[in-house]
């Protein structure tokens, strides 16, 4: 991630839209550059259900996993967020209530609630479930305007969902539980709280600061729950498998750390601030995709032609949602 993409110009937020609901880079331009980086954010989200699989396979719990992968990112984002903060530590305490919301939701509390999630339902559901957040930002943000989106929007939520559930294809072997389906929408407020914390327009909190700081909160949060015994941790260090390869077990916590996490919620913050917490959700969506295509590089499973239609789907729906946001508002 270069030093431009960090120091993005900040719009600030319109005074009648909630917090983050802002539209943002309105030229052709800066919109194209900053969807680039959400791309890249999701796509080095996606790779994480590749690094955590070789973990788990080789004795972590996912509690484990989770806490070394949000603590070891802190530890990398250290030097970069004290760079940011360049001696401006009053920022930490004037901002710490959404500090402590984005590492307690979007980092520690989406996570958890999506490992919940998949012990009761299929990992498809869990993920549609998970990535309704888009749909509860564009609900939410009627509610709390009460003007309805513009069509192009609505059209968008209807066509990025249907276009999920195909690339998910959650239609063949799903199953629902009522605990299961509460996690995967605890699992989504998480995710819609990221985009919201993420997205607001604060130009006196730099993304790195927000990012590193939220890490380490979230971390501690987990560490906390480790202790009193109300989260399972157990990790090895045995040899791990992947990609066909036999890994020390630091090669993919590695991975997971630092490009999975420290990386991916680093870009997603500047895309999230870039494009409005609205788009950035959707253009989000595109990390199941990148799941299938490195499930096809890595472990040789081609994805379906009915998946490749969803992927198309999604494309459209983002484009429709990105004209919604668009649009001159009275």
């Amino acid at each position: 991630m270069t030093t431009d993409a960090l120091t993005t110009q900040v719009v600030p937020t319109e005074p009648d839209l909630p917090v983050g609901a802002r539209r943002v880079g309105h030229g052709v331009g800066p919109g194209v550059g900053m969807i680039g980086i959400a791309l890249i954010s999701a796509a080095a989200f996606s790779t994480s259900g590749s690094f955590a699989t070789a973990l788990l396979h080789a004795g972590w719990s996912p509690g484990a996993a989770v806490t070394a992968r949000i603590a070891l990112a802190a530890l990398v984002l250290a030097p970069p967020t004290i760079w940011s903060l360049r001696g401006r530590w009053s920022l930490l305490r004037r901002k710490a209530l959404p500090i402590a919301l984005y590492g307690l939701t979007g980092v520690a509390g989406c996570q958890l609630a999506y490992f919940y999630a998949v012990q009761h339902l299929s990992v498809g559901v869990a993920l549609m479930l998970e990535y309704m957040s888009p749909v509860l930002l564009v609900l939410g943000f009627w509610a709390w305007t009460r003007r309805r989106p513009a069509t192009p929007t609505i059209v968008g939520t209807v066509v990025c969902i249907g276009g999920l559930a195909l690339v998910l294809d959650v239609f063949g072997d799903a199953h629902l539980s009522l605990t299961g389906v509460l996690w995967g929408l605890g699992a989504a407020l998480g995710s819609a709280g990221y985009f919201v914390i993420a997205g607001r327009a604060d130009p006196d909190l730099p993304p790195l600061a927000l990012t590193g700081v939220g890490m380490a909160a979230g971390a501690l949060f987990l560490v906390a729950l480790g202790v009193v015994g109300a989260l399972p941790m157990h990790a090895t260090t045995n040899d791990t498998t992947f990609a066909g390869a036999q890994l020390p077990f630091w090669v993919p916590l590695g991975a997971l750390a630092v490009i999975a996490t420290a990386f991916a919620y680093s870009t997603g913050v500047v895309a999230a601030r870039g494009l409005g917490q609205t788009v950035a959700s959707f253009v989000a969506l595109s990390e199941v995709m990148f799941s299938v295509l490195f499930a096809w590089l890595l472990l040789g499973q081609l994805p379906l032609v009915i998946q490749l239609l969803g992927g198309v789907l999604i494309v459209g729906g983002v484009v429709l949602v990105r004209l919604g946001e668009l649009r001159p508002r009275p």
